[in-house]
Order: C-alpha cells, then structure tokens, then sequence
C-alpha cells in the first residue's frame, strides 16, 4: 500500500488474480423517455453502435435498445427501456449516480469540442487519481462521464465524424454512491470478488478480473445526498460479468448462503442472468459472457431489425404495432 497525502494507492499482486471469475462490468441498464431522442443521442452525438433492437420482456411494449461498440462485447454496452410518459428522475444516492466512459489520453479536446456543437453542455475537464475528465448529461439527464487514459486498448465503433483514436471503448467505470459506502464496499470485496485499487477520503476504486478500464467500480460516500428518484435519466441496474452458466451457478448458490435473494435464472437470448440486491439498494445483475449478440444476426446487420425471443414470436404484429418509431 502506497500512501500520498489523503489518496491510497492499493497494489494488488497479480497471483490473486487466478481464481477471480467476475470480470467486470457486463452491460449497464437505464430508463429513458422519448426512443427517438435516445437513439439520437447514444448514435449520432456519442458515436456508438445501436447493436440490438428488442423488447422489455417484461413489458412488450417498450422496446429494449442496446449501444455499444462493434459487436457489443461485455464493457462496452448500455441498454435502455425508453418508457412512454415516464417522470424525470433525480440523481442522489443509493443508486448508480455516474456512468464513465474511457476515451484516449488526447481525446478531451476532440469531445468537448464536439458536445458544443451538438449544444450538449458539459463541465471540466477535471483531474481525478491520475486521469483527466468531462462530465455531461443526456437527454433525460443520465450523469456520464468521458475519462481520457492510455491504458485502455480497446477500439471503438467506427462512425462518421469521429476518428477511431477519439472513439467510445466502451466503459471505464460506474459510480455507486451512498451516504456511507462501507456495507456495499463489504459486499463487492466479499462476495462478488473485487480488490481495493486505491481510495480518497469520499471514494474507493474497485476492480474484478484484471486491472483495466470497463472492470472498474467506484464508490462515492455523500452523507448529506439525499437518495435518488427513479425516472428517466436513472439507471435501472448494474450487470456484471461471469464467464458461463457453471460459474453463474456457483454464485447463486453462494449468495444464497449468505442470506441474499436471488432470482431464477433468466434468459435473456443474448446472455443469462440472475438479479439481487446488494446491502446499499442497488439491483444487480450477474450476466453470462455468451452467446452474444450474433446469435441472431450477421457482424453487417447487428441491430437493424426487431429481435424477439421465441415466445413472443407470434405476436410480433400487435408488437411492432405497439413499439415507438424511430
């Protein structure tokens, strides 16, 4: 442990690393309003590739859109259920507050200059541990953040108007925040396998798997923040990655041990999933790695048309009649 002022720095030795299974962040889930302002902003402004175009399973009449980079690999995706007539959120603790994207080390520039001509106002940038970064919202008020690092070797999607060394990776990390952190600080070391990286007085970074951007999570302490409102603009859940269905399994039945409730396995065509509660009220989700979002369709046409899993595919008709255009 290195020690600088009030910042601590932990090393973690590669050898405890062998056994980890919980690789990350897998995808992150949020609530937004109008699709079409939605698919404008994650597309257009933010470059990154609308992969899959589904539903809410639990609720067929609202479309399930996932962004990401080229295939949609774990890290580099959110999806969003846009509900019609939704409130607007309110960001406070006891929920994911921030969603940070990992961009290159020279790219701040590039995007503040390109937020300002899309009328997106941003703030910074700001210095934090040894990176820099910009923080904006979307258009139901989502807080993300762009976080310049060279660390990160991962490309982005390729699109029109912004070169491939400014591109989206994928995530850098996810701000968890709460009036006092140590419960979920317990539960994330203890129980879902992540390391303390280094730490301030009001934040703690954790990594699962190896040491990199997208397996990060930070824990932000805010005593005098009230909890947030759920709404457009707020994040539903948080999804980690395990590598099957065996390991999945593995930790259902540890969880369950440790007195927390799990769902039932899910499937979710794309990935298999359970969901719980961790001590400070946040949903997660442990999601398998594959099978992908190839499963259904070509590298070429990812996203382009509407999936349904095969138990809504004699309704798709008063489905697509449902759904919003965009």
């Amino acid at each position: 442990m290195n020690k600088t002022e009030d910042r601590v720095v932990w090393v973690a030795k590669d050898d405890a690393m062998k056994d980890q299974t919980i690789n990350g962040i897998h995808h992150i889930t949020a609530i937004a309003g109008s699709t079409q302002k939605n698919v404008r902003f994650y597309t257009e402004i933010l470059g990154l590739r609308l992969v899959k175009r589904t539903i809410n399973f639990d609720s067929p009449d609202t479309w399930h859109l996932y962004y990401g980079d080229e295939t949609g690999s774990p890290a580099s995706v959110i999806t969003f259920f846009p509900f019609r007539g939704v409130t607007r959120g309110k960001t406070g603790n006891r929920s994911l507050s921030n969603t940070l994207y990992s961009v290159g080390d020279s790219s701040l520039e590039f995007w503040m200059s390109r937020l300002k001509t899309y009328q997106v106002e941003y703030r910074g940038p700001f210095a934090r541990f040894d990176e820099k970064y910009i923080t904006f919202e979307d258009f139901d008020g989502l807080q993300i953040e762009l976080v310049a690092n060279s660390m990160d070797k991962r490309t982005g999607w390729r699109t029109p108007g912004i070169p491939a060394k400014h591109s989206i990776k994928g995530f850098f990390s996810a701000v968890l925040s709460y009036g006092s952190a140590e419960k979920t600080l317990d539960f994330l070391i203890n129980q879902l396998e992540h390391q303390v990286l280094e730490q301030t007085p009001e934040r703690i970074r954790l990594f699962s798997g190896d040491n990199k951007p997208g397996n990060y999570i930070d824990l932000l302490s805010r005593p005098s923040v009230p909890g947030h409102t759920p709404g457009s603009g707020q994040v539903h859940h948080l999804a980690f990655q395990v590598p099957d269905e065996q390991k999945q399994e593995a930790f259902k039945q540890k969880l369950e041990q440790n007195g927390v409730f799990t769902s039932r396995v899910m499937d979710r065509q794309y990935f298999k999933s359970i969901y719980f509660r961790e001590p400070g009220g946040v949903l997660f989700e442990l999601a398998t790695s594959g099978p992908g979002f190839l499963k259904d369709e070509s590298l070429e046409n990812l996203g382009t048309a509407l999936k349904l899993p095969p138990w809504l595919e004699t309704d798709r008709q008063s489905i697509e009649a449902n759904l919003d255009a965009f």
